[in-house]
């Protein structure tokens, strides 16, 4: 074979095991859109982990691409991130489901779209030692991080099933005093201002080292992903890429939670300013469950929930999920298919 044949050869045969080799990585493709700025929320909780690996390890990153301007923007509340997605401060959030919820609703179902769970579970209501039942919170006061978020409807919701009913503006039976930063929340406990609260990681667990006792933890879905509608209708490639970053930082917290974790208190540092201990970021991992599907069934539960304390108009969630990006993405790694 002449020398140029085989330089030719040689070329063609690079190419081929690259083209192979790029086969090979499970990822969907990155992007087509140039210019485009995703700003995404979360909050900086545990229960919001799967934002918070995904941001420090590059997850979301890598599957975006150069052409997107990735912009993640941390928040205390979920209602906050519900006033931002409506003003079109965000354009797409983890976020609690009431918040998303209230989203819809305010919007008259125009405004986001669920498109993939995160997290179930992690949330737990801790009291005072010697407090055993719902009727020994009969005329104290109890706290959690904002009126109408999640927490704050199981609250209302599980003490209402006990007999003792509550009010928005913290009467009733049992007071219940939305507070933040959820780090006073702590503090409050500590100083007996409070009886007790339901909290998610990894606020639950530095109550309960503060000397608290669980009373009940909560199973049900706790934080979502959401997309602005009309981000998603202008640039479903970006949200198909987001997507994918979602589902690889679930990997990594199901195959390396080593890694997982330090990424996650990473992510907190940069945020807050300080991280978690090893002892509170190993406990929040443990009782808290990623998740790509958002339970639909908790989903409406929840809604159920909402209304009979009051917080929410009857509502359908007929037409919040858009569930097709994650199903596509799921079923390029192989993985199931999520239901609606």
């Amino acid at each position: 074979m002449s020398r140029p044949r085989q330089i030719y050869f040689a070329i063609i045969s690079a190419f081929l095991v690259t083209a192979a080799l790029a086969g090979c990585t499970g990822g969907g493709p990155t992007p087509k859109s140039s210019g485009v700025t995703l700003r995404l929320g979360y909050l900086t909780r545990i229960t919001h982990a799967s934002a918070l690996v995904g941001i420090e390890n590059g997850a979301f990153a890598r599957n975006l691409g150069p052409g997107v301007n990735f912009q993640p923007q941390p928040f205390s509340q979920g209602t906050a991130e519900t006033t931002a997605l409506l003003s079109g401060q965000l354009d797409a959030a983890f976020v609690g489901p009431n918040p998303a919820f209230n989203a819809w609703q305010r919007s008259n179902g125009t405004a986001i779209k669920i498109i993939s769970g995160s997290a179930t579970g992690g949330t737990s209501m801790v009291v005072k030692p010697g407090i055993t039942a719902a009727a020994d919170l009969r005329g104290k006061t109890v706290a959690d991080p904002a009126l109408g978020g999640a927490q704050d409807v199981s609250l209302r919701d599980w003490l209402l099933k006990n007999g003792l009913k509550t009010n928005p503006q913290g009467g009733g039976d049992v007071s219940i005093k939305p507070t933040t930063p959820e780090s006073a929340i702590v503090q409050q406990f500590i100083s007996n201002q409070i009886a007790g609260a339901i909290e998610s990681a990894p606020y639950d667990v530095q109550l309960v080292n503060a000397g608290g006792v669980r009373l009940w933890s909560d199973p049900n879905t706790i934080t979502i992903l959401v997309v602005r509608q009309e981000f998603l209708s202008a640039h479903p490639d970006v949200v198909a890429a987001l997507v994918r970053g979602q589902i690889e930082a679930n990997d990594t917290i199901h195959n390396n939670p080593d890694a997982a974790a330090q990424a996650a208190n990473a992510t907190l540092t940069k945020a807050l300013g300080s991280g978690l201990s090893p002892e509170v970021l190993t406990a929040s991992f443990q009782e808290t469950t990623f998740t790509n599907d958002p339970g639909v069934q908790s989903l409406n539960d929840q809604v159920r929930k909402a209304v009979a304390v009051g917080l929410l108009q009857p509502l359908n969630l007929d037409g919040i999920f858009d569930l097709g990006p994650l199903n596509r993405e799921l079923a390029a790694v192989g993985k199931p298919a999520v239901a609606a």
